[in-house]
């Protein structure tokens, strides 16, 4: 699914409606029908869309503007859907805050996807302004971070996250590439032989892995350069 860019923060909050809502009758039934919808995005996203329509026309409420804003980034519109998602969190009618924050975090995971790193930067601040302890939530916002190269930042919540959750793999990768990119490659490699540890087959951590050995392999080499002192004539 395309929206799952990094979509760390939806481990917490859950991507299920059916794990929002607990309430009976109609609340019930929607949330149903949204899990239904997210099924259907990967196979089918333009039944997905239509479904969502038919739902708004019936006067659906936001799980329904849920379905068809997700629809739309897997049918190659992430701009429009990610707007569509931010509307949704700021809308009087838009749920719990629950809720709220798992459109903030799949609006800005949505902005990443449409190139617009500045916009998901300031939609996954909203988020964290929701829960500001979320560990999973710092993570995504270091994705944003790093799309603008701001490294230092992203490093920065990148270190909270994985205190957290220190097993995690796309943390581990992810403060890699961030160490890589500070040029702290000791510390690079040791996420990426933690995350090796982890899951060895991971196509993502060797092929990171290759890449820091590679930089390392370079440093290494520029440090053994003998310096040549010309003579003067």
């Amino acid at each position: 699914m395309l929206i799952a860019i990094t979509g760390l923060a939806l481990a917490v909050f859950g991507q299920s409606a059916g794990q929002v809502f607990t309430a009976q009758g109609d609340r019930l039934v929607e949330a149903q029908r949204l899990d239904a919808c997210i099924l259907k995005l990967d196979d089918d996203p333009e039944g997905a869309y239509d479904d969502g329509l038919k739902w708004i026309n019936e006067g659906g409420r936001p799980y329904a503007r849920q379905c068809t804003a997700l629809a739309l980034v897997e049918l190659g519109q992430p701009a429009e859907g990610a707007a569509r998602l931010e509307d949704l969190a700021n809308a009087e009618n838009g749920g719990s805050i629950s809720q709220r924050i798992i459109y903030l975090t799949q609006s800005g995971n949505a902005w990443l996807l449409a190139g617009a790193p500045e916009a998901a930067l300031v939609t996954l601040n909203n988020a964290i302004k929701l829960s500001p302890t979320n560990p999973l939530l710092k993570a995504d916002r270091a994705a944003a971070y790093m799309a603008l190269g701001q490294w230092t930042e992203a490093a920065r919540d990148l270190n909270i996250a994985k205190r957290a959750r220190p097993n995690d793999t796309s943390i581990l990768q992810l403060r890699a590439e961030t160490r890589l990119n500070l040029d702290n490659l000791d510390g690079a490699k040791a996420d990426v032989d933690a995350a090796m540890a982890i899951d060895h087959t991971d196509i993502k951590t060797l092929l990171l892995r290759g890449r820091v050995i590679e930089a390392m392999r370079v440093d290494a080499l520029s440090d053994d350069t003998p310096i040549v002192t010309l003579e003067a004539n």
